[in-house]
């Protein structure tokens, strides 16, 4: 059992601890470039391979994606009755409860526990975040909405594509299923290495506060993910990979539009630290739970 939890845990770890010591050898990173070419190509074309190139019943796809908007929706209302209680502002923190790191801890965590159909079904609970983290998300950070937000998300496009073809079983062309195998296969490492440097670079403030938020967003997770799979009556893969995604730490997203709109930057880094460390540190716990 530690030898498989070890075999899981550490690809993950390793991966981001490369990007942290990175930054801290002071060599040169572009986040925003990488981040960039992440969401605009890697993870669309990591999409639209693993859809097209499994056996992944679009029964199976469609149960996590509403299991993932029960779990945003009860994160939402969870995290507000929270942040009332405590008289805390919900435009700087509410997006850091809501919205757990589905893609740069998630996506890798299902692949290497559950393998290439976990991989599939992660990617589901990662499409419906993704896509509300960049309308909702920003719009609650921002204190407006945008629907020009998600139709420029390229992921929306790759989800339905590939959703046709797999529905469909239609036959993708060679040259294009190759093509978008090798785009997507630098994604999950690329990601990885860029919530090292992120972690490295972040500027931590009001360290109480954050502790406290971000015990609650991994407690908050696990406990959504636990009661919604068993709501929805998800079974072996399916429940594993949706409680896992629903207990993952702060999505490193939320400290960026924290940034971009002044809302309390550097106590979300410290939430986006701090869960991240209490997640690794738990982790082969969590793998015990669910494997």
């Amino acid at each position: 059992m530690i030898a498989d939890l070890f075999a899981i845990i550490a690809p993950v770890f390793l991966c981001a601890a490369l990007g942290f010591v990175w930054v801290k050898m002071r060599r040169p990173y572009d986040t925003e470039f990488v981040t960039t070419l992440v969401t605009n190509f890697g993870t669309p074309c990591l999409v639209f391979s693993t859809l097209t190139g499994l056996e992944v019943t679009a029964a199976a796809f469609a149960e996590i994606a509403y299991g993932a908007v029960a779990a945003i929706v009860s994160f939402f209302i969870i995290g507000n009755i929270c942040l009332k209680l405590a008289r805390l502002p919900y435009h700087s923190f509410l997006p850091s409860l809501m919205f757990p790191n589905a893609g740069n801890m998630g996506l890798p965590l299902c692949l290497f526990a559950f393998g290439e159909p976990g991989l599939a079904l992660g990617i589901s609970y990662f499409t419906i975040t993704s896509v509300l983290q960049f309308t909702v998300g920003a719009g609650i950070a921002a204190g407006s909405a945008s629907i020009a937000r998600l139709l420029k998300t390229p992921m929306i496009y790759s989800v339905v594509f590939g959703l046709a073809a797999m529905i469909g079983e239609l036959s993708v062309p060679r040259w294009i299923g190759n093509t978008m195998e090798l785009i997507g296969g630098v994604t999950i490492p690329l990601m990885l290495i860029t919530l090292g440097v992120s972690l490295a670079r972040l500027r931590v403030a009001s360290i109480g506060r954050s502790a406290a938020l971000s015990v609650l967003r991994l407690a908050m997770g696990l406990a959504v993910g636990y009661g919604l799979s068993y709501a929805f009556g998800m079974e072996g893969i399916a429940r594993g990979v949706f409680i896992l995604q629903c207990s993952m730490p702060v999505a490193v997203f939320n400290y960026l539009f924290a940034q971009r709109y002044k809302r309390a930057p550097e106590e979300v880094a410290g939430m986006v630290l701090i869960s991240t460390t209490l997640s690794f540190a738990t982790l082969p716990l969590l793998l015990i739970m669910i494997l």
